[in-house]
C-alpha cells in the first residue's frame, strides 16, 4: 500500500511548473514519489524547489523537441502552463489573441506531441491538461482565455482516441477559481476573497494543491481506464449556475 497510485519510479515533465497549479503538480508527483522534470520559460523560477529544471517556451516547436531530445522517455506530461491577457472579443489585438493560444493550446499540443512519441515505444503513458471552467462557461473580457481552454478540451479528447491504441492516455482537469500568482491581483482587493469564497458551495476558493491532487491521481494507475475525461474541480461553484435564474416560489 506504500505506493497505491502506482506513481513511484516514474518520470513525470511537467510545464508551468515555476508557480500556481503547475508548481504543486510537480510537488504532488513528487512527492507520490515520481522523479519529476519541472519546467518553465523562466528557470529561476524553478529555483528552491528541488525539481530538475528546465528552461523551455512550449510555444516555439524547435524549443519543445530540444527538451524532449534533452529530457528522454517519461511516463507522465502535465500540461499546466498558461497565460491569460485582457480585452474584450470585439477589440483585442491579434497579437494578444495569437500569444495566448500560442502557450494555452499550440504549446500543449507540441509538448503532447514531442513525449508522446517515446511513451507509445514505451508500452504507454498518460497527459494531463489543465483545463478550466471558462472553457465550458465563457468569460468575458478575458480575450482568447476561454476559447483556448474549450479547444484544449476538445483536443486532449481527441488524443485520447487517436492514442489510445498505444495505451496513451489524455484528460483534462477543469478548475474554477484558484489563487495564484496570477490571479494573486483580484484578491488583492478587499472583500473579494470572501465573496468568491461565498459563491462556492464548498465556501472558499481553491488552493493549487486542491487541482494537483486531482491531477495526480490521473497520472497514476488508479485512473488508468480513464481517458478523454474533463474533470471538473471547482467547489461545486458551476452547480450554483441555475440557482442565478429567477423561480417564484422555488427558492
Amino acid at each position: 500500500m506504500s505506493d497505491w497510485l502506482g506513481i513511484a519510479g516514474r518520470r513525470a515533465v511537467v510545464t508551468g511548473a515555476g508557480s500556481g497549479i503547475g508548481r504543486a503538480c510537480a510537488q504532488a508527483l513528487a512527492a507520490a514519489g515520481a522523479e519529476v522534470i519541472g519546467v518553465d520559460r523562466d528557470l529561476s523560477a524553478l529555483a528552491g524547489t528541488g525539481l530538475a529544471a528546465e528552461s523551455c517556451d512550449i510555444s516555439v516547436e524547435a524549443d519543445v523537441l530540444a527538451l524532449a531530445e534533452r529530457v528522454g522517455p517519461c511516463d507522465i506530461v502535465v500540461n499546466a502552463a498558461g497565460i491569460i491577457r485582457p480585452g474584450a472579443l470585439s477589440e483585442v489585438a491579434l497579437a494578444d489573441w495569437n500569444a495566448l493560444i500560442a502557450v494555452n493550446l499550440t504549446g500543449y499540443l507540441l509538448t503532447s506531441r514531442a513525449f508522446a512519441i517515446g511513451m507509445g515505444g514505451r508500452g504507454g503513458g498518460t497527459l494531463v491538461h489543465v483545463a478550466s471552467i471558462s472553457g465550458a462557461h465563457p468569460q468575458a473580457n478575458s480575450g482568447a482565455y476561454s476559447a483556448s481552454k474549450a479547444a484544449l478540451i476538445m483536443m486532449s479528447q481527441q488524443l485520447a482516441l487517436e492514442l489510445g491504441a498505444q495505451g496513451i492516455r489524455s484528460n483534462t482537469v477543469s478548475p474554477g477559481m484558484v489563487r495564484t500568482p496570477m490571479t494573486e491581483q483580484y484578491y488583492a482587493v478587499p472583500g473579494v476573497t470572501e465573496r468568491r469564497g461565498a459563491a462556492v458551495p464548498l465556501g472558499r476558493v481553491a488552493d493549487p494543491s486542491d487541482i494537483a491532487d486531482v491531477v495526480t491521481f490521473l497520472a497514476s494507475d488508479r485512473a488508468r481506464y480513464v481517458t478523454g475525461a474533463d474533470i471538473v474541480v471547482d467547489g461545486g461553484f458551476t452547480t450554483t449556475l441555475m440557482s442565478w435564474v429567477p423561480r417564484p416560489g422555488y427558492e
